[in-house]
This record gives C-alpha cells, sequence and structure tokens, in this order.
C-alpha cells in the first residue's frame, strides 16, 4: 500500500492507495518548510491525520509539496514524513506533482494557479523546464495571493472603487491597520491574501473585479508562458483559482493565443494513475 499525498500552502491532500484504488482520503491544512518547521510539520500530520494512516503498513509515501522545490527543504519534509510513517520517503515539487496529476505520463505544458502559481514543460516523467514563480512578493502572477495583494493594496490606496472598498471592510470585520497588520505580521501571509482574494469572486459584477482576475491571467501567460513554445501545445491548469474562474482564464488565454486542454481541481486521481502504473 501506498500513501501520496498533494499539499499547497492552504491544504494536504491525503490518499491511502492500494493498486489503483484510493482506500482513505483526508484533508489536513497544508504543509510547507519554507514556513514551518519540521517539528509543527510533524506535529500537524500527527494531530490532523486520522489514526488509519499511520495503522496501515506502507510500502511507500510520496509527497508532493508547495515549498519542497530544493533539497534542503526537502529533506526538512522528509525527516518529518519518516518520522511519523517510518518507511521510505520520497518527497518532490508540487509542481511536479501537478505535472503528473494533469498529465500522468503525457508530455506537456502544466501550470498550477491556486494559492500560488507555477508552471513547467513535462516529459511525460520529470520536469524539463520551468521558470521562477518566485513567489508571492516578487511573483506568483495569477494566483489567490497575486489577486488578494493586488486587491488589498487597490483598496488601502484608493484605487478601488469606494463602495467596493467598504463592503469588503464590512464583510471581514477588518480596518485598514488590521489587515496590515495580517500581512506582514502572519505566518502565512500568501494563505491569508488568497483568502480575501475570494471576495473578487462574490463581485466578479463589477467591472474592477473582473478586470483584476482577468489582468492577472494575462500577467501570468505574459510573464511565465511567454517563455516556453506555448504554440506547440496546449496548457493544463490544476489549482482552486483556475477552477473558480474558469470562463476567464479560458478569455485570457484566448486573447493571449493559447489553447487550453484540461482544468482541474486538484492532481491526485492523476497522481494515483502514475504511480498504479509503477
Amino acid at each position: 500500500m501506498k500513501l501520496i499525498a498533494e499539499s499547497s500552502t492552504t491544504r494536504t491532500d491525503w490518499a491511502l492507495v492500494d493498486g489503483a484504488e484510493i482506500v482513505e482520503h483526508a484533508y489536513t491544512t497544508g504543509l510547507n518548510p519554507y514556513f514551518q518547521s519540521r517539528r509543527e510539520i510533524s506535529h500537524a500530520i500527527r494531530l490532523e491525520l486520522p489514526e488509519v494512516f499511520f495503522r496501515r503498513k506502507l510500502e511507500h509515501v510520496y509527497f508532493y509539496g508547495a515549498g519542497c522545490g530544493n533539497t534542503e527543504k526537502c529533506k526538512v519534509m522528509e525527516s518529518s514524513l519518516v518520522a511519523q510513517f517510518k518507511t521510505p520517503v520520497t518527497v518532490s515539487s508540487d509542481l511536479l506533482g501537478a505535472a503528473r496529476g494533469l498529465l500522468v505520463r503525457e508530455p506537456g505544458l502544466a501550470c498550477i494557479l491556486g494559492t500560488g502559481s507555477n508552471s513547467c514543460l513535462y516529459d511525460g516523467n520529470e520536469i524539463e523546464k520551468t521558470v521562477a514563480p518566485l513567489g508571492f512578493i516578487l511573483g506568483d502572477e495569477g494566483s489567490g495571493a497575486y489577486m488578494g495583494k493586488r486587491m488589498i493594496a487597490d483598496m488601502l490606496k484608493g484605487l478601488a472603487p469606494k463602495e467596493l472598498t467598504e463592503a469588503f471592510f464590512e464583510k471581514n470585520n477588518v480596518t485598514p491597520n488590521m489587515l496590515l497588520d495580517e500581512v506582514y505580521t502572519n505566518k502565512l501571509p500568501s494563505k491569508r491574501l488568497s483568502q480575501y482574494s475570494a471576495f473578487l469572486r462574490e463581485n466578479l459584477e463589477n467591472s474592477y473585479c473582473y478586470r483584476l482576475v482577468y489582468n492577472a491571467f494575462m500577467d501570468f501567460f505574459t510573464r511565465n508562458i511567454i517563455s516556453y513554445d506555448y504554440a506547440e501545445m496546449p496548457l493544463s491548469f490544476v489549482g482552486s483559482v483556475c477552477v473558480m474562474y474558469q470562463p476567464i482564464l479560458i478569455k485570457a488565454a484566448s486573447d493571449f493565443g493559447v489553447g487550453v486542454k484540461k482544468i482541474i481541481p486538484n492532481s491526485m486521481p492523476g497522481l494515483v494513475a502514475y504511480h498504479c502504473e509503477e
């Protein structure tokens, strides 16, 4: 039996897999070694994951996670997982998980649009090429955090419609000072910014909100997809944001001149298919 996990900064999807069948499925909080220590990660796994996941005899754990793009951070995650499950562990980036989940063994261009964003050219097994996502401060175009950051900045600078700004503060029961404090002192600021961006979805009839989402996707294309030979193959997308704003994403892609092959909320079904072939 294998344990497969797919983690964003916001949420971790866990599946116990026997052959091609998911026998147990659970969600826990997001796990990211950039923002959490080994002890914090181990604590979250032990407290939040149902006991059945620890009682099963496992042959391997495959973990795909945000923040697992370099060797040092992978070691933090690996040591936490080995301590909990006492079995061999392979830790890979969330981007490789997205590519395998979207395309399984087929080559193509895979994209993440969730709390953060990322993209790669995938050869059917490994990543061939990627563009640095740079995180929510310097990059992450098209993501929930990117949209939330832009929306809040516009509201605090008086650039967003006044009635929309007032509605946002009333709905979330916050003040400008509270918002700044949340963004600059929160341990997971990208997660908080992404949560606030849900306000855009609730107000898409407002031209400001529609335009912000559309422009965020265009920024993703012009600052990331431009670096690939995208005319030769359509894009596949995974993540909450691409599903939430699917019609706007498809419109932006068409305007940019790129095809869309697939849009799915999570990679787990494809990851199960990928690993059951091993």
